[in-house]
């Protein structure tokens, strides 16, 4: 008998010896055994793919950490390690590769999420709804977006740049929303240190659609120099999705030192964010998005940073002053530049563990 197999008809028997104990039995028997393992399984934390940026598609020769090639490991692991599902790419997807992670994510009784790249042009939409079409396949119903790849800071020299990019994310969002209505699929743009809250509740507005919201990023908009509370508690009411994350910070000679940090371990208050989005969005999933790698540079003393902000309040650089200031990280930041391939892919699969048994016993995502 393989491994799976045994894990299984283990599960199978502590889910009767608890479903007995508890007086549950003949209720369960009144529904399907995946229906009902989804409502004792809905919270557990899930594992966005990125987590697993050192892993996916890894270069490493690694025993101990082979790589993801495709979603179905992918969510094989997430299961061996008890988190409650998985958010990934679907670009390249197949219906024959839909039906079989389906399959398998329902056996597992594992949630899928999609993440998806908008179109660039009209030559695009049809692209993009073939792979709405195939992720739905899969039994998912939330896609997470981004309209900016990289960070704002970075990306742009010019307030000029950065309305060409508002306008063309303007665009990309108004050719897919009638795509994802037609599917009936939630399409969640994620703040991914391009908008600021004020902006992303705007531009969700603006498209005034019951299937465009938000993948709300705990952490994203420190880089742009805004409270984590001040943004989930913007943010949260238009959440179709999360990436829980906590976040460490320390300064440098140009600004301060971003770095996902384990859960508990930063300054975002993952309580306050879990409650208020489970209060918006009673359905709502929440994925791990820890990720490994050395800390990101927020120069804001540098006038190259200022280029796109206008007049930006004082008050804001004053706050998070002050927040880097009071809750400075202790010791260094997680580093993995100074590890070889082995040691990164370790500390990865720390972080990530760290983080599930955090969601366990202090958000109580079980």
């Amino acid at each position: 008998m393989n491994p799976a197999s045994e894990n299984q008809q283990q599960f199978d028997r502590d889910r009767r010896k608890f479903l007995y104990s508890a007086g549950l039995f003949g209720l369960a028997l009144n529904f399907p055994f995946t229906s009902f393992a989804e409502k004792l399984k809905g919270e557990r934390m899930g594992i966005v793919v990125h987590s697993y940026g050192l892993r996916w598609n890894s270069k490493a020769n690694s025993s101990a950490y082979p790589p993801f090639t495709d979603a179905v490991q992918l969510l094989e692991h997430c299961h061996s390690i008890n988190a409650g599902g998985i958010q990934v790419g679907v670009n390249g997807w197949t219906l024959d590769f839909a039906r079989k992670i389906r399959k398998r994510s329902e056996s597992l009784g594992l949630f899928l999420e999609g993440s998806i790249g908008l179109p660039k042009s009209e030559a695009d939409i049809e692209n993009f709804e073939t792979q709405v079409v195939n992720a739905k396949e899969a039994g998912i119903s939330i896609l997470r977006t981004v309209c900016l790849g990289g960070r704002r800071y970075e990306s742009f020299k010019s307030a000029d740049e950065f309305e060409v990019f508002r306008k063309n994310s303007v665009n990309s969002l108004q050719w897919a929303s009638p795509i994802v209505k037609k599917h009936k699929m939630k399409l969640a743009v994620e703040n991914h240190k391009d908008w600021r809250a004020s902006e992303m509740v705007e531009l969700i507005k603006l498209l005034d659609s019951e299937w465009v919201g938000i993948t709300l990023d705990f952490g994203n908009n420190i880089s742009l120099l805004e409270e984590p509370a001040f943004v989930i508690r913007t943010l949260a009411p238009y959440a179709f999705s999360t990436h829980i994350k906590d976040m460490g910070v320390k300064t440098y000679e140009d600004g301060f030192l971003l770095s996902e940090v384990p859960l508990g371990k930063g300054v975002v208050d993952l309580e306050e964010a879990v409650n208020l989005c489970k209060k918006y969005n009673p359905e709502i999933k929440f994925n791990l998005e820890m990720i490994t790698r050395d800390p990101l540079e927020i120069p804001y003393l540098k006038e190259q940073y200022w280029a796109t902000f206008g007049s930006l309040p004082g008050k804001d650089l004053a706050r998070i002053i002050k927040m880097v200031k009071e809750n400075a990280h202790p010791g260094s930041l997680p580093t993995i530049s100074d590890l070889n391939p082995e040691a990164q892919l370790a500390l990865e699969e720390d972080h990530i563990l760290k983080c599930l048994d955090y969601s366990r016993n202090m958000l109580k995502l079980i």
